[in-house]
This record gives C-alpha cells, sequence and structure tokens, in this order.
C-alpha cells in the first residue's frame, strides 16, 4: 500500500501544473479549475491501482478531469451560492512577462468559444494529445474532434488579430 501510495504522490507532484492549466483553459475560472482538479485528484487516488495498470495514465486522467469538469458544469445549478450575487471570474493573475498581453488574449478567445470547442484545442494543443486520445479523452469520434478543431480554430483567428499577432511574433 505504501509503495502504490508513493507512485500516486510522485504521479499528482509531477502533474498537478499541468492539470490545473489545463483545467484552466477548459473553464476559464481559477477557483472552478482549482475544484474539478481536486475532484479528479481524490478520484484518482481512489481509482490508483486500477488506473496505474493503463497503458496511458495521463490519458486517462485528462478524460477524468474533462469529466469533472463536464459534471460541474452540468450540476452547478444544484449547488448552494453564498453570496448575494455570483462574483466576477477571477482573472489570472499579472505577471512582469512580455508574453502577458498574449496570453490573455488567447485566453479571451478561449473563453468564447463552446465548451467543447475549448476542450478540443486545450487537449489537442497545450495537451500535446492526438486525434484519437482526444477523441477518446471526450468520448466522442475522431471526425467530431475534427470538426470541433477547425470551427474552433476559426473562431479563435477570427477574434485574435492576425496580423498583429504574427507581427509581434517576429520580434
Amino acid at each position: 500500500m505504501a509503495d502504490a501510495e508513493g507512485e500516486f504522490v510522485e504521479y499528482v507532484s509531477a502533474r498537478l501544473p499541468s492539470l490545473h492549466r489545463t483545467a484552466f483553459l477548459m473553464c476559464g475560472d481559477a477557483h472552478l479549475a482549482d475544484d474539478v482538479v481536486q475532484q479528479t485528484i481524490t478520484a484518482l487516488y481512489v481509482n490508483w491501482r486500477r488506473v496505474s495498470r493503463v497503458d496511458n495514465v495521463d490519458a486517462y486522467v485528462h478524460r477524468m478531469l474533462v469529466h469533472k469538469l463536464v459534471d460541474e458544469k452540468r450540476l452547478s445549478w444544484a449547488k448552494v451560492r453564498l453570496f448575494g450575487s455570483v462574483p466576477e471570474p477571477s482573472r489570472t493573475p499579472v505577471t512582469p512577462h512580455d508574453e502577458v498581453a498574449e496570453r490573455d488574449s488567447v485566453v479571451s478567445a478561449l473563453a468564447r468559444l463552446s465548451r467543447g470547442q475549448r476542450t478540443v484545442l486545450v487537449l489537442r494543443f497545450l495537451c500535446d494529445l492526438s486525434l484519437a486520445e482526444t477523441a477518446a479523452a471526450m468520448g466522442c469520434s475522431e471526425g467530431n474532434v475534427k470538426a470541433q478543431t477547425a470551427r474552433a480554430l476559426a473562431a479563435v483567428r477570427q477574434v485574435l488579430d492576425v496580423a498583429e499577432m504574427s507581427g509581434r511574433s517576429t520580434r
């Protein structure tokens, strides 16, 4: 048991920043991303012995993350709200890097996409999953992933000023 627990801790410690980034880019809310990652890690802990034996643990965990996010969105109406009004969505902390404006525009563009399109882009391009792995994680066909990717990229290109982005990258 201690050996399995050590493997779990090692796996989660190595993947936690990536899981947070993935969840945030999929949902656009840092607090919701924290909740979804915590739920995913909890479910992973409960099922670690079984999950650790699968061929691709990362793909399995990404699928768990997507399912937890869908569950969170689907069941959000049933949650108790302790505020008089819904708080404004949180923004990521501003850092002194030159890429902040570019990152913010990409995050803003992702936020305008549907949940499916945002998830496809995050899994394909941030998590670097293959077409088949993305389809498996989302529980849909590869054709659906291709279509969602094409529509999402077109929407992102429309939102982002492509000429401005390419002008910045040549500096």
